[in-house]
């Protein structure tokens, strides 16, 4: 593919305009803002496979995948014939229906859970599992990661406060210090830190929140048996171990995240968030558990939730037939294209000289613009954001559309081809120039 032309963005700049008129900062979440990269946000019109295609018509491997959901490439034709099918039945009846029954059992079959109650977004999956933690426990704090990201929930937009073991202070305006009075905010991968925690707070502790393996930060790995002393260290304490899998589930690996470690070491989360692969494109999410801890949702129990299009028809219909597709050879498919472009991309940065080092877990990988391994967020926070931002925007004019983050995983779906993949080879080399350029800018 030839390199597209810089000025061809003309309707996408439009677009932004009339965008940030009536919406703020003229995108609904963030990151598409192309703050941390500079330009013009593309604006995208259509996708098929692994392509994105923009409003100016030009084309694009996608490596972000919607951020993970499109397991199995954009537009996939059983998903479309199968969602197809079920707006012809109507698309929201706020009753019980036939396919979320069908996505909670396929769930349970394949993470550990034994019941599952399903809502809209991962921020209200974490939230609603927070607060069936504390109504279970009948405590009050609770422990994350600095680095790890699960949603815009209050207490867990939440900053590290001045000791190891102290509360955290609101990490955005707009949420209270009440709000995050209750929070312990560690360093990731830091056995030491938590064991202080617990060790303060743990008759107080009602969970332990963590992404199974941080993709919010770039993708940071649990270290060996990390997740394994988390579950074993509340349960100790009497505390739940609330593993986010709203990225990684069914994502990292047919199991998610725990089929590569708890699957292996035989431990199992008490209650785990979902999101992304499971609704199929859709804005569908769930959280589930151990039945005892389950059991104490309304209308069983007295911990409330409810929303108004939790297990919609249309949604839940998209994520099972995507579940059901995700065979062990879509994962297989996925690992050996994303082999192919680790390696490429570690070859053509280490023969521009530029330092980076590239991280995996399962299927989700990112490159860090650092030396070094990374293993919490302070590493994380050495990636040299100007030679991504110069990488990003040659890779992006060349036809390969990556996260325009520094801080992100990228992702691959089972459509990504042989011309896709090469795609991506051909414009590694350029691109590895451009970000080894910015040190001479300096």
């Amino acid at each position: 593919m030839s390199p597209l032309r810089p000025d061809h963005t003309a309707a996408s700049a439009s677009l932004f305009e009339r965008a940030r008129a009536v919406t703020p900062g003229g995108v609904n979440s963030p990151v598409r803002a192309f703050n941390a990269v500079g330009g013009t946000p593309r604006f995208i019109r259509s996708a098929s496979g692994a392509w994105l295609t923009d409003v100016d018509g030009n084309e694009y491997v996608d490596l972000i995948c919607s951020w993970g959901p499109m397991l199995l490439g954009h537009a996939h034709p059983d998903v479309q014939a199968a969602v197809a099918a079920a707006v012809t039945r109507g698309t929201s009846f706020g009753t019980p229906t036939e396919p979320e029954v069908e996505l909670a059992e396929e769930i349970v079959t394949r993470a550990p859970v034994e019941r599952v109650r399903l809502v809209s977004s991962g921020t209200e999956a974490t939230m609603s599992a927070i607060r069936l933690a504390r109504g279970f426990t009948g405590r009050d704090v609770v422990v994350k990661f600095a680095g790890c990201y699960h949603g815009h929930v209050d207490s867990l937009l939440a900053s590290a406060g001045s000791g190891l073991a102290t509360f955290a202070v609101p990490g955005t305006p707009g949420v209270p210090e009440s709000s995050t009075a209750l929070t312990l905010v560690l360093p990731y991968n830091d056995r030491a830190a938590v064991d202080k925690a617990f060790a303060e707070h743990g008759d107080r502790i009602a969970c332990l929140i963590t992404e199974a393996a941080p993709g919010n930060m770039g993708v940071v790995p649990p270290e060996p048996g990390f997740n394994a002393f988390l579950a074993e260290t509340c349960t100790r304490h009497g505390a739940l171990f609330v593993s986010d899998e709203v990225m990684t589930g069914f994502r990292a690996s047919r199991l998610g995240q725990w089929g590569l470690d708890g699957a292996v070491e035989g431990w199992r989360p008490d209650l785990v968030t979902f999101g992304k692969v499971m609704g199929g494109g859709f804005p569908a999410a769930a959280f589930g558990g151990r039945a005892d801890v389950m059991s104490r949702l309304s209308p069983e129990g007295p911990v409330y939730q409810a929303g108004t299009l939790s297990g919609n028809p249309v949604a839940t219909t998209a994520g099972l037939t995507t579940l059901r597709l995700a065979t062990q050879e879509v994962y297989d498919h996925i690992t050996s294209a994303g082999e192919t472009i680790k390696d490429a991309v570690a070859t053509a940065l280490s023969g521009a000289g530029v330092p980076h080092v590239v991280q995996a877990s399962g299927t989700m990988f990112s490159v860090f613009f650092a030396d070094g391994s990374v293993r919490d967020f302070d590493d994380a926070s050495r990636t040299d954001s100007r030679a991504y931002a110069a990488f990003f925007h040659a890779m992006l004019d060349r036809g390969v559309y990556l996260p325009p983050s520094a801080y992100e995983a990228w992702f691959l779906s089972s459509a990504h081809d042989d011309r896709a993949v090469s795609t991506v080879l051909d414009a590694l080399p350029d691109a590895a120039r451009a970000a080894a350029a910015t040190e001479k800018d300096r």
